[in-house]
């Protein structure tokens, strides 16, 4: 089979197409042809040596799956060859999805919901994964409460904004001029251009001065460290971005904060919790773009590169048949 392998840390051009054994499903395991993966910033984290220790060269990466059940090993019940399924692979446990095929324990793959196509779903089990255990397992978000989505253009922020609303929040966001009607097309609320104003001046004036419940932080550094200025008394961060250096959060001290650091776990249950909200119509996922498997390298230098001009998420069409 066709895998993109990392050959050494560093740059888009770390990548090697290569042709490598197709994996056997064990007891326990499905085997699955994968039609679409997609590009997350922890791809070019792992790419760039953020985790050395955990991903042994050379390696294929990559951490969203939507496929088609090849075969299934021993003892599997669940799934059948010609199932549509969807998951996110064990992150820093085995091959990655940037290949045709790729094997994984049944208990962490569902069945691809039928409204996606396998694009869609490709782009959506990372993130979704991630927002929900955010939202609904950490910050334990409720009904008529508010929160502020970091990024809301971006491939975890727009997400975000279906999810919280489609739990009952009140959503701010902050995003650029151009992508305002993007983010008031998912459902936010209100809508901070941080390129003119300062976000906070803007939550606070926004709210009497009262403060959002929830901030979900998707960017780190100053935005992290600010968010405790835009908190509501007993409020929650939850963020989903690496600490770089340390964090002076005295002010969430006063306003009783809680602070929740992300890295999402695998499960079944929570792709089930998704597929019934894009069932009933609350949550579609967005594709800015779409690569071909040969063309990570360059999907990775455009979802690095500051000014991309992207929404969504970048879709990578193993399948070729499902390239524009």
């Amino acid at each position: 089979m066709k895998a993109m392998m990392l050959k050494s840390f560093g740059g888009p051009e770390s990548f090697e197409l290569r042709d490598v054994p197709k994996p056997v499903p064990q007891a326990g395991q499905v085997l699955v042809r994968v039609y679409a993966t997609s590009i997350n910033p922890l791809d070019y984290q792992v790419r760039r040596g953020d985790y050395p220790d955990l991903v042994p060269l050379p390696a294929i990466t990559g951490h969203d799956v939507s496929g088609v059940v090849e075969a299934v090993g021993p003892g599997v019940t669940t799934f059948k060859p010609g199932d549509e399924v969807w998951y996110t692979p064990q992150i820093f446990e085995g091959a990655g999805s940037y290949a045709e095929y790729h094997v994984a324990a049944e208990s962490i793959v569902g069945k691809k919901p039928p409204e996606l196509s396998h694009l869609e779903a490709a782009s959506l089990t990372l993130v979704g994964g991630t927002v929900w255990e955010a939202l609904v397992v950490r910050a334990a978000l409720r009904v008529g409460e508010s929160i502020l989505v970091h990024g809301g253009a971006g491939g975890v922020g727009h997400v975000a904004i279906q999810v919280a609303k489609a739990m009952g929040a009140r959503v701010f966001t902050t995003v650029r001029e151009a992508n305002a009607d993007f983010a008031r097309s998912l459902g936010a609320d209100v809508i901070v251009d941080y390129e003119k104003e300062d976000y906070v001046d803007a939550i606070l004036r926004e709210t009497a001065d009262h403060g959002v419940d929830v901030v979900f932080d998707t960017i780190g550094g100053n935005t992290l460290s600010r968010s405790p200025d835009v908190l509501a008394q007993l409020g929650r961060v939850v963020s989903i971005v690496d600490i770089a250096q340390p964090q002076n959060l005295v002010q969430a001290w006063g306003k009783n904060a809680s602070y929740h650091f992300v890295f999402t776990r695998q499960n079944r249950g929570k792709l089930d919790e998704l597929s019934a909200l894009i069932a009933r119509g609350q949550l579609r996922p967005h594709v800015g773009a779409v690569y071909s498997l040969a063309d990570i390298p360059l999907a990775h230098a455009r979802l690095e590169s500051p000014n991309n001009g992207l929404r969504g998420k970048i879709a990578i069409a193993v399948e070729p048949s499902l390239i524009p």
